[in-house]
């Protein structure tokens, strides 16, 4: 429905009150131009972020750094660096401040303390206290100006259990000093009842994940059970002192099972009466009025009322972007407009829904919260059914104009340290200064008529917005969203569905049919190695040899197929997977123990590799025309022959599959022979090829021994590529192997090796240290390091050392250990029982020359190692050197970060690296001299994606071009020049002449 607001009932009501509190809360505006050179430089500071977008992007980052920094010239140079970018134009006034040659020069000092001291006080604007005495302070004052309170508790993430339980016991601390000082309060006739009921006088809001530190949507039941027992506990507390709880909304990933979760506590008999307890709505998701429906069916269910508190919405940039870069549909309307539009529909839905429910309308849009009232009165609401809101420093005007006209208005009042607050006052500084926020057009005396316009969109057809590359290029497969309910019965059909296939055998395909073999193995659950998923035949090397021959007769026909057709059966080929996306997945996770969401971002990777590969090639098939009068060139592509590709079990999929299409869609004839431990999923790859219409002998599956049939394939004469990914000492006798010339052999051998690293990530002194620590723990221990991109090195600057190892510590505590399947599970099995032998040995290494942070206890049944940290760990110990591809990590301390650069680069490897930092000249300075292939800052280094962050390192780490790369296929390629003479007895067409 197109939503025309203004035809509507309640619009010529909404427009009379709206005018009447746009009234109230507009300021004399020439007496405050007046007054702009006088200003306070807090509100210097937001006036300058709203005239000049580049000032505002750099101000907010610099604030963002702000809490990070210990000194003031720590501030200044951070002042000048973001400031002092070429990009921002500065107002006179801060570029005379900025203008000192050194930031412990006493102008730096003096610029250090102006601009905190602005900043601090721009954050007591929005923040009601550091402490619960300053809090109590703060509401006493409210409730003198007959407003009532509800109080968030800021802080660090809550990324450890120690934190969660902190949570608990801070929010069970405030609950019970809030009511103290309570009983000293009078009551207040227009907040301590309504209709002849008592309102408490203490309400706290509070965010649900909180109280879980691995709250995960893809493990509901164990998420669930974690949290409930910590929300009974809370809610048993605050009926006995007589306090109300609301339950904020957070991010879109977390809202159904958010909800779910407290439909279900508030449907048990020990809850089901209580009707002080709220939760939360945000209007700017497409599902909301769908949503508010379903609550308030329920609330008919449930017989007894709950507050819903409707808000638009604080986290749509982050929404907007996660969706962007995960492929998803938008959570969140594009449109703030569309916002506005839903937000109306919705208070219609609460309020007149009121029996049922008592609406919470939080918004400082004159408008929105206008109409609210035109509805309530045209309906008579009650007025214990509904009430107002504002966020504490936000919508003080509003506010005042709200109770002077009688109604009920609730402030909204983050409590805590600064420090932490930080996050908190940048969302709502970019709510006060965007273009769009209501609060700023107010302020810059936009027309009443255009202030209080009826939003008008078409709310069915506001659809998201899609992907820049829509346009550009290459778009990616989707993960698996496991907030979805439907994805994860999914997800469980098809681990069903495996579990029924398990012990099957799988035969080698040679010459396009699967043949019988002497030597057969078993593959098994690493996370249970008494459970076979498959009998695998290994070829002996006389069917090696079968197979080249197979191949060399295949190859003159797939040359000469066109490009068009063989990247059609690529793309085939990515359909299949597609379709097979949650089977693949749980082959995956049982053969290889990689935990269900990283599974499914491997087969998207290798849905990838299929898609991008098929478009390079027919990028690549137009060649580069050089013509000049008289002569065409053309510079074409040809394919190189017979390609041996040796896959590692890490990735079994994605990485087996990526090198295998790369070499088909160019045209060779290739082999693939898997790693012995994963050769089920390849098996798996092959039935996919082969009915996606690869013909016979043109592509193989050989799995074998590599000592014997990888090493045949490797030294034949008929190879012409050998595309390996492993561990360096068998890439390095590939590739000198390879370099010998074999009697008959009339071609030099292109190797494409791709042989592990030692990653390291850097956290310098300005480091978000929430960001970082959460990083480094998905970097290091998902997959149980044993990825080649994992960090296994953290080198972290001297002055925040003790604080990051003790946070380190406690979040690595907080990891589930256990089989890969359960949903619970973040750190799984190692592969093999070599694999966790030899990891064992480097840990007993790392006890000698290192101290021991932490080793946890792990499973008995599979091949399980807990993670363990090693901290004081000598930057050229055992540990920091080896490569040893488990969940083992070693914490490097460096004086600063010039240090902590030379600590990380000192090793054979340079593939993936990461920096946590927010000092732009060490961000500078790394993107020049961090020696590795992938460099990542400020996010966890694993997880690179095809045609975004194409890999592949440098030094030991390997040879050859990045894959998932524009220069990746032109390794199977030969390229060859044409030149022709159309001249004929001085005779050439020349274009553009007679």
């Amino acid at each position: 429905m197109v939503l025309q607001i203004q035809t509507s009932t309640y619009e010529a009501k909404t427009q009379e009150i709206a005018k009447q509190l746009l009234a109230a809360t507009q300021e004399n505006r020439s007496f405050l131009a007046s007054l702009r050179d006088q200003m306070r430089w807090d509100d210097k500071l937001l006036a300058w972020a709203m005239s000049n977008p580049g000032l505002r992007v750099q101000l907010f980052r610099f604030i963002d750094t702000l809490p990070a920094l210990r000194s003031k010239s720590e501030i200044a140079a951070h002042l000048q660096e973001y400031l002092g970018d070429e990009s921002v134009e500065l107002p006179a006034a801060l570029k005379g401040m900025l203008n000192f040659a050194n930031p412990e020069s006493m102008p730096g000092q003096v610029a250090a303390t102006s601009v905190s001291t602005a900043v601090e006080t721009l954050a007591y604007k929005y923040i009601s206290g550091e402490n619960i005495k300053q809090v109590i302070k703060t509401v006493e004052r409210l409730r003198k100006e007959k407003m009532a309170f509800t109080i968030d508790l800021l802080g660090e993430a809550v990324i450890t259990e120690i934190e969660a339980q902190s949570y608990l016991e801070r929010y069970l601390e405030l609950i019970a000093q809030l009511t103290e000082a309570s009983k000293s309060w009078g009551n207040i006739p227009a907040i301590d009842e309504a209709d002849g009921e008592k309102i408490p006088k203490v309400q706290v809001s509070v965010k649900l994940t909180a109280f879980y530190s691995q709250f995960d949507p893809l493990d509901a039941q164990g998420s669930e059970e974690r949290v409930s027992d910590r929300i009974r506990t809370l809610l048993r507390e605050a009926q006995k002192l007589g306090a109300s709880i609301h339950f904020d909304m957070e991010q879109y990933a977390y809202k159904d099972l958010t909800l779910n979760i407290l439909q279900k506590i508030l449907l048990e008999d020990e809850f089901r009466q209580r009707t002080d307890i709220g939760m939360t709505i945000q209007a700017y998701l497409r599902d909301s009025e769908q949503d508010a429906k379903n609550v308030i069916a329920w609330l008919k269910q449930r017989g007894y009322p709950l507050t819903i508190r409707l808000v638009k919405g604080a986290y749509w940039d982050q929404e907007t972007i996660k969706a962007v870069q995960k492929h998803w549909q938008q959570p969140v309307f594009h449109d703030k407009a569309a916002t506005d539009a839903n937000f109306e529909v919705i208070t219609q839905l609460l309020l007149e829904n009121h029996q049922y429910v008592y609406s919470a309308i939080g918004s400082h849009n004159v408008r929105s919260q206008a109409r609210a009232i035109a509805i309530a009165e045209s309906l008579n609401v009650p007025r214990r059914r509904f009430e107002m809101q504002v966020l504490y420093g936000m919508g003080d005007k509003l506010a005042k104009a709200l109770v002077d006209r009688g109604y009920r208005v609730r402030v909204y009042c983050p409590y805590g340290e600064l420090l932490p607050g930080m996050a908190y006052l940048i969302r709502r500084l970019l709510e006060n200064t965007a273009n769009s926020s209501f609060l700023r057009q107010n302020l810059e005396n936009r027309p009443v008529e255009e202030l209080l316009a009826a939003p008008k969109v078409d709310l069915s057809h506001a659809e998201a917005q899609r992907r820049r590359e829509d346009q550009e290029g290459f778009v990616g497969a989707a993960d698996t969203d496991y907030a979805e309910v439907e994805e994860r019965k999914e997800a469980a059909r098809a681990f069903a569905a495996v579990r029924g296939e398990l012990g099957r055998s799988y035969l080698p395909l040679i010459d396009g049919e699967y043949v019988n073999t002497l030597e057969v193995i078993d593959s098994v659950n690493p996370s249970n190695f008494s459970e076979v998923v498959g009998k695998v035949g290994l070829i002996s090397v006389e069917q090696a040899e079968l197979a080249m021959q197979a191949a060399k007769a295949a190859f003159p026909g797939w040359r000469r197929t066109p490009v068009k057709e063989r990247a059609g059966i690529l793309r085939r080929a990515a359909e299949l997977m597609e379709a097979r996306r949650a089977e693949l997945s749980a082959w995956i996770v049982l053969e290889v123990g990689k935990p269900v969401k990283e599974a499914d971002a491997e087969v998207s990777e290798a849905i990838d590799f299929c898609l991008y590969y098929a478009d390079e090639m027919e990028r690549l098939d137009q060649g580069v025309i050089y013509d000049v009068a008289g002569e065409n060139n053309r510079y074409i592509y040809q394919p190189r022959g017979i390609a041996v590709v040796i896959s590692p079990w890490n990735f079994p999929l994605a990485i087996a599959c990526g090198m295998t299409v790369a070499a088909l869609v160019a045209g060779n004839c290739t082999l693939l022979k898997p790693a012995e431990t994963s050769s089920v999923i390849t098996a798996k790859l092959t039935e996919i090829l082969v009915e996606a219409g690869i013909p016979k002998g043109v592509f193989q599956y050989v799995p074998g021994k590599g000592s014997q049939v990888g090493a045949y394939l490797v030294s034949h004469p008929d190879t012409h590529v050998i595309a390996f990914t492993g561990s360096q000492e068998v890439g390095c006798r590939i590739y000198a192997d390879a370099a010998t010339l074999k009697p008959g052999q009339r071609h030099m051998k292109r190797v494409i090796a791709e042989m592990g690293g030692k990653n390291a990530i850097i956290v310098d002194e300005s480091a978000d240290l929430d960001q970082a620590v959460v990083g480094v723990v998905q970097s290091a221990f998902s997959y149980s390091g044993q990825k080649c991109s994992a960090c296994s090195r953290v080198v972290v600057v001297e002055t925040i050392y003790d604080a990051f190892i003790r946070r380190l510590v406690e979040a690595t505590k907080s990891l589930n250990i256990g089989e890969a399947e359960l949903p619970s599970t973040q750190v799984g099995p190692v592969i093999d029982a070599n694999a966790r032998d030899r990891i064992r040995e480097y840990i007993a290494k790392g006890k000698a020359e290192s101290e021991l942070a932490l080793e946890l206890a792990a499973p008995e049944q599979g091949y399980f190692i807990g993670p363990v940290i090693f901290s004081e760990v000598p930057p050229n110990g055992t540990i920091a050197q080896q490569e040893i591809f488990g969940p083992v990590l070693a914490v490097i301390k460096a004086k600063d970060f010039t240090a902590a650069l030379a600590v990380a680069n000192d090793t054979n490897y340079a593939l993936t690296g990461g920096l946590y930092s927010r000092t732009p000249s060490h961000i500078q300075k790394a993107q020049a001299d961090f020696e590795v292939g992938n460099l990542y800052i400020n996010r966890n280094i694993t997880g690179a994606i095809v045609a975004r962050q194409p890999f592949g390192g440098f030094k030991l780490s390997g040879v050859g071009s990045k894959a998932g790369g524009p220069d990746y296929l032109l390794q199977f390629l030969e390229p060859r020049t044409i030149t022709e003479n159309i001249q004929r007895q001085g005779f050439a067409p020349i274009e553009g002449a007679e």
